[in-house]
């Protein structure tokens, strides 16, 4: 019986792997005869079903864009980022997106540290930064092992060495993954999704309002306060939006 229950399992999920393709292929279609509506449509389906990838992504991005959707295509555009963070072409078309936005923000400065931790922390995913310090910890294992049972004088001198850079690797790579875990758990980035919106002092109607922003800027979220969401900026403003006028990444 257990067996049986398998094969069925095998097979729905061979059934859903093949219309998800046969939706992609579709999409792709679509999108080269310039219905790009249709092609979303199709694609959405199979975000629909439960798969994700950064090309899935980045290909809603430019369909999004194509019909001057600025919002939804920059967070379709993040959203492959965050999936494939050195992807140049997903960066490019990211840049364009942003370039297209009403609103121009000036990050605050930033010192020459946070600079360099953002360009190292930017290279790996925190999923990545730990599959790296497994790859290094079985690396240093390997190392010290062979070490150990060298009977070379000068085999056992350099594997030793070799080991202590494995294990320093190891360490950082490691110190890395819980860093840019720590910085993925504090974020909640947030895409504008609506054209225009009034950022408000307090989270209701009446209160004044601090600034207005547009469709595809970027925001973090501070709080939520029943059906508003408190956000900040990079350049360091923050007030309150409803929560239905932005996307979660």
């Amino acid at each position: 019986m257990k067996k049986l229950l398998y094969i069925l399992f095998l097979l729905v999920s061979f059934s859903g792997i093949g219309q998800n393709k046969n939706l992609f292929d579709q999409g792709k279609e679509l999108y080269k005869n310039g219905k790009y509506q249709q092609a979303i449509t199709a694609w959405m389906e199979i975000l629909d079903n439960g798969e994700h990838s950064a090309e899935m992504y980045f290909n809603l991005g430019n369909a999004q864009y194509k019909l001057n959707h600025i919002g939804p295509s920059v967070y379709y555009y993040e959203k492959a980022l965050k999936l494939s963070p050195n992807d140049a072409d997903i960066k490019n078309n990211l840049a364009f997106a942003e370039n297209a936005r009403i609103d121009s923000i000036e990050p605050l400065p930033q010192t020459v540290f946070s600079k360099w931790y953002k360009s190292i922390s930017g290279i790996l995913t925190f999923n990545g930064w730990a599959l790296l310090a497994v790859a290094f910890s079985i690396f240093f294992v390997a190392l010290f092992l062979f070490y150990y049972f060298a009977f070379s004088e000068r085999r056992k001198r350099l594997l030793f060495v070799s080991s202590m850079f494995t294990g320093i690797l190891l360490l950082a790579s490691l110190t890395m993954a819980f860093l840019v875990y720590g910085d993925y758990s504090k974020k909640q980035p947030a895409i504008i999704f609506a054209n225009e919106i009034e950022v408000k002092t307090e989270p209701t109607m009446g209160s004044n309002v601090a600034f207005v922003l547009h469709e595809g800027t970027k925001v973090q979220i501070l709080a939520q306060d029943g059906n508003w969401y408190r956000i900040t900026l990079a350049d360091g403003k923050d007030g309150w939006i409803p929560a239905s006028d932005l996307k979660q990444l």
